[in-house]
């Protein structure tokens, strides 16, 4: 580092994401997982959010990290919309407390980061939490609502307005494949693609040795005598739970012993499904092999006390969620769509099936369930490849290089 290099201490760095603890799921965790990696090497991390409840403060701290929360308030949809006038004086308030920006999930709070970027000077970084996020076909389901498309006037213009200004961040994070290839096809310059994928902490989300996890069991009601098939992450349509359930009810009748875990809530989004498959489940009589945890804080436990993995995800940027089921050493069930087919190697640390196919779905789980050498040494392969290469350590230090490098320039 040179004499005029300012030390890790003295970089500021303020990361936007729209939902934020309490709320869980897989860009909520990423980004509290680097907002505290960052401020552990030595960063001054601010983090500014909406406030999606009215019961959570405007202002406080989460893991020692100043949480700023502005409107819309509450639950919607549409309120995120608001971020684009509220985010922008909030980011001016604070632009003497930091040097750097980092957006988790570009589609709406990018456009406020771009316009103090460029009249700050300061570096902006916009990392994608989903597919389409540039391209505007994230916005579909919604549009669809209105009759309209993401790829039809006036949509389309209206995106490729917002895209002039976005394309002028510093720096694109790519957590996978099929992001970076959308980023190119829009006209991002290569060399301001870096691919940093998700990370997990394998410390907490780790294999259990059989007493532990028949102490699990019973501290989370799961009965010691089942065999155990865990989902985790958004109860939404699109990670193929409506499938799931379908292929549930052959399981149902061929394995009286299995459990479906299904640990997660429908979330804010339009593609909540989780009052549908409550009603199936009701309506189809599996009450007594299917089991709903709602919203939870300790999804490891969960794993930990699981036999299996199951992740029918139609379309994913990336599966943190199997992941996570990776460093805890479970085997893994789930389709070989972009975005999964970056985190496992079909046959060696999972069984990869189409999507959308119940009764391939329905057949791999039998398969995990029943265990054996095959699927433990998977089980073995995954919690490996986990370690390697997908280590919160290794991620946070991945963007405390680029962020540090970003302003010493």
């Amino acid at each position: 580092m040179s004499a005029a290099a300012p030390a890790s201490a003295d970089v500021g760095v303020c990361i936007l994401t729209e939902t934020f603890h309490p709320v869980t799921g897989g860009g909520e965790t990423q980004a509290r997982s680097l907002a505290e990696g960052l401020a552990a090497r030595g960063m001054t991390v601010h983090l500014v959010t909406r406030r999606s409840d009215a019961a959570l403060a405007p202002a406080d701290a989460v893991g020692g990290v100043p949480v700023y929360r502005v409107g819309p308030t509450g639950a919607g949809q549409l309120r995120k919309w608001g971020l684009v006038f509220t985010a922008l004086p909030e980011l001016i308030r604070l632009r003497k407390r930091y040097d750097v920006m980092l957006v988790c999930g570009f589609r709406v709070l990018g456009i406020p980061a771009m316009l103090v970027s460029l009249f700050s000077g300061k570096p902006c970084i916009l990392k994608a939490d989903s597919q389409g996020e540039l391209s505007g076909a994230y916005f579909a389901p919604g549009l669809a609502r209105l009759k309209l498309r993401h790829d039809r006037f006036p949509v389309n213009l209206a995106v490729r307005l917002r895209n002039l200004l976005l394309r002028r961040a510093a720096r694109f994070i790519a957590m996978s494949a099929v992001i970076e290839r959308e980023y190119l096809a829009l006209g991002v310059q290569p060399e301001r693609i870096l691919r940093i994928p998700n990370s997990v902490d394998v410390e907490r989300f780790a294999p259990v040795d059989p007493a532990t996890r028949t102490r699990l069991r019973a501290q989370l009601g799961i009965p010691q005598d089942r065999r155990v098939a865990t989902y985790t992450g958004r109860l939404v349509s699109i990670k193929g739970l409506p499938s799931l359930l379908r292929a549930w009810r052959e399981i149902a009748e061929r394995r009286p012993d299995a459990l479906l875990l299904l640990v997660g809530s429908g979330g804010l989004g339009l593609q909540n499904c989780e009052a549908l498959l409550r009603q199936q489940v009701s309506d189809w009589g599996l009450q007594d092999c299917v089991m709903f945890t709602g919203s939870v804080e300790n999804v490891h436990e969960y794993l930990q006390a699981s036999d299996l993995f199951v992740f029918p995800t139609e379309r994913e940027a990336f599966g943190i969620s199997v992941i996570e089921a990776m460093a805890c050493g479970l085997p893994v069930v789930s389709t070989g769509v972009d975005g999964i087919r970056d985190v496992v190697r079909p046959g060696v640390d999972a069984l990869v099936i189409p999507p959308a196919d119940d009764a391939a779905l329905a057949e791999a789980i039998m398969r995990g369930l029943a265990g054996g050498d095959a699927i433990d040494a998977m089980a073995g392969a995954a919690r490996q490849r986990a370690v390697a290469e997908f280590s919160s350590a290794s991620v946070v230090d991945s963007y405390h290089e680029v962020l540090a490098g970003l302003v010493r320039t």
